[in-house]
């Protein structure tokens, strides 16, 4: 393993890095859902109400078909970034570039082209699809070039916990600003004072946005460095049929994806709509500044009680809930009408929620990573996790289809005003803002509440399963074992751990206890650092953080597993310093746990440590004292 795979980020560094996921997302907030809303009702005015529908239609209906295409794209983007290889490492050459060029390209589609669509709109729309192509292309390297990286700054998971923190702030502040303060600016920024603005506010505002993409991109490149390790080699190529094979074997991961699937083209809709309707119907585009600001606060004091309501409520009451609160929202709007404070009072109570429902999933798309291996016999965490964002961007992708068709259907477009909708106009709208996105939403809580069966409890005996079967595939190898340090033809193994020397038949953990898990020993710890016993690979690491596998170069297999049934505390309390894989050297710290937050829970925070494949060994003697209290490196146990 490389020097410098220990190295700690700088605060310049985090800086950088928060600083480059600000403008992606305020990129992709602006690319993805206020392009559209520029187009529709500001780009086309040929003077033909119906020649300018007619493009919106053509436009919107393109953007939507391209996104689609790109998401068949996106693995081999991936694959193509694993396999860079320059003195600026994988990763940086593509944020760079891509951050540049995408944002060029968007600011171009943020204006007339010299009113090209009034002299030709077949060469308009040729051009928009040309430079809509090179952008998306563009931004999806470095989308994906971005947040693939932030694995690759540090190996230390608290590092990575803090970097990635870092990096919400930032995602947060540029997604959430971007609403508060789209409408102001863009009416500040116009030639008329009009409610919504004008091609000029929306061009100034988008070139600020494109800048600000533009030098996060450099601050990222220039600042940020990648970490080299043997552990980082790629072993394996992400496929879009390997998603949908993980997909067909995985039928918790294929349930909990059509319900988030069903709930996101809802959200997406829904979401992209809600500016129309302050437009439109409340004729007060400017408030929608409002709603965006008490969502962005509503949306963080969601995140923060996540936490304490999940160890009360279980992840299908959470999702139901969620869910119901939003068809309220749904229903408010419908009677809102040209209320303003009613409007704002839907959008929270439609938006609040949607930060437990992403939480709930991605918890739940995360524990069928273990699902899925005790299932199918092999881990496929990259594929499982990929399928989150194909499903947010599938969702992205048919909001934009839809947005620029409704638009279309309601009258909506360059020109209109709240006075010029008509009432039949605000019934089709309305169905598509609401009643449509409704049976979306019940959609979506059926199959959840159906199909969905892991739970925090469910994932724990999964996990279980899996820590009590792991060691079977090393039963019958042949060792001749050197681990840490040797006397005569036998080894000495160290404790990982100090604390309290104790008998492992006397675990309350029948598995453990009765020696299925192999011989070894138990230590009541004064001290909350587990240490490498000796020279090896990590062999198994668990997401629960709480249990890790050895295994040294002849052979010798361990698991240690800290504290009894504390896979229900799922990592917290947890820090993981080593990945599967990665080499360590003895007396090396793999783990460190907070004590009293095992105790906390009511669970035993005894270690237990076993020699996995202890069938392969004649001997295997604990050579001190039951009840000694024991140092971290001290020897324990003699092997031969």
């Amino acid at each position: 393993m490389n020097e410098d795979s220990n190295k700690k980020l700088t605060v310049r560094e985090r800086l950088a890095y928060s600083f480059g996921a600000l403008g992606n997302d305020a990129f992709y907030g602006l690319m993805s859902g206020w392009l559209v809303v520029f187009i529709t009702s500001h780009l086309f005015n040929t003077g033909d109400k119906a020649t300018d529908a007619k493009m919106v239609s053509i436009v919107t209906i393109l953007m939507a078909v391209i996104r689609i295409i790109e998401l068949f794209i996106d693995p081999f983007i991936g694959n193509a970034i694993d396999k860079t290889k320059t003195k600026w490492g994988h990763f940086r050459p593509w944020i760079v570039a891509g951050g540049s060029v995408s944002a060029i390209f968007l600011l171009i589609l943020f204006s007339t082209m010299g009113d090209l669509y009034k002299k030709s709109p077949v060469g308009y729309i040729i051009v928009f699809a040309i430079l809509y192509i090179v952008m998306q292309l563009f931004y999806a390297f470095k989308d994906t070039g971005f947040w693939s990286m932030m694995p690759s700054l540090t190996l230390d998971s608290r590092d990575r916990e803090k970097t990635a923190t870092w990096a919400r702030v930032g995602s947060t502040l540029g997604g959430g600003l971007l609403g508060i303060l789209v409408m102001p600016a863009v009416v500040a920024f116009s030639a008329t004072k009009t409610t919504n603005g004008d091609t000029r506010g929306w061009f100034i505002f988008a070139a600020i946005v494109c800048t600000i993409a533009f030098l996060s991109a450099w601050a990222v490149g220039l600042n940020n460095r990648e970490v080299t390790s043997d552990i980082r080699k790629n072993t394996e190529d992400t496929s879009l049929k390997g998603v949908f094979k993980i997909l067909s074997g995985n039928d918790q991961l294929l349930s909990v994806a059509i319900a988030y699937l069903c709930y996101g083209i809802a959200v997406n809709v829904t979401g992209s709509l809600e500016i129309y309707y302050f437009t439109y119907i409340s004729g007060q585009a400017q408030a929608f500044s409002i709603m965006a600001t008490i969502n962005v606060i509503m949306g963080v004091i969601a995140s923060a009680v996540f936490a304490p309501i999940s160890k009360k409520y279980s992840r299908k009451a959470m999702f139901v809930t969620a869910l119901c609160l939003m068809l309220v929202g749904l229903g408010i709007f419908a009677i809102a009408g040209k209320s303003v404070p009613l409007a704002i009072l839907a959008c929270v109570v439609f938006g609040m929620p949607q930060q437990l429902v992403f939480l709930v999933v991605l918890m739940t798309i995360t524990d069928s990573v273990e699902y899925g291996q005790l299932k199918l016999g092999h881990r496929d965490e990259s594929l499982t996790l990929s399928v989150r964002p194909l499903i947010d961007k599938f969702g992205g992708a048919i909001s934009n289809g839809v947005v620029g068709q409704v638009a279309v259907i309601a009258g909506m477009t360059t020109g209109a005003t709240a006075a010029s909708i008509t009432a039949a106009d605000q019934v089709k709208f309305k169905i598509a803002m609401l009643l449509l996105p409704a049976i979306f939403l019940i959609l979506s809580m059926i199959i959840f509440t159906k199909k969905v069966i892991l739970t925090d409890q469910k994932h724990t005996e999964i996990v279980a399963e899996l820590e009590a079967t792991w060691g079977q595939q090393f039963e019958n190898e042949d060792s001749e074992t050197e681990a840490a340090e040797v006397k005569g033809n036998g080894t000495v193994l160290t404790t990982p751990i100090s604390g309290e020397l104790l008998q492992l038949k006397d675990s309350s953990d029948p598995n453990f206890a009765s020696g299925k898990m192999g011989k070894g020993f138990a230590i009541k710890p004064n001290d909350g650092r587990v240490y490498a016993p000796f020279d090896g690979e990590v062999a198994a690491a668990f997401a629960t953080r709480h249990a890790i596998g050895l295994k040294s170069k002849d052979g010798l297999t361990v698991l240690i597993h800290i504290g009894i049934d504390t896979a229900k505390l799922n990592g917290t309390g947890f820090v993981q310093y080593v990945v599967q894989g990665q080499e360590v050297k003895k007396g090396q710290e793999l783990i460190e746990f907070w004590d009293p937050t095992i105790k906390q829970h009511g669970l035993d925070d005894t270690v237990l440590v076993t020699v996995v494949n202890s069938k392969d060994y004649q001997k295997l003697a604990v050579t001190e004292k039951f009840g000694k209290t024991v140092a971290a490196g001290d020897p324990i146990m003699e092997i031969e």
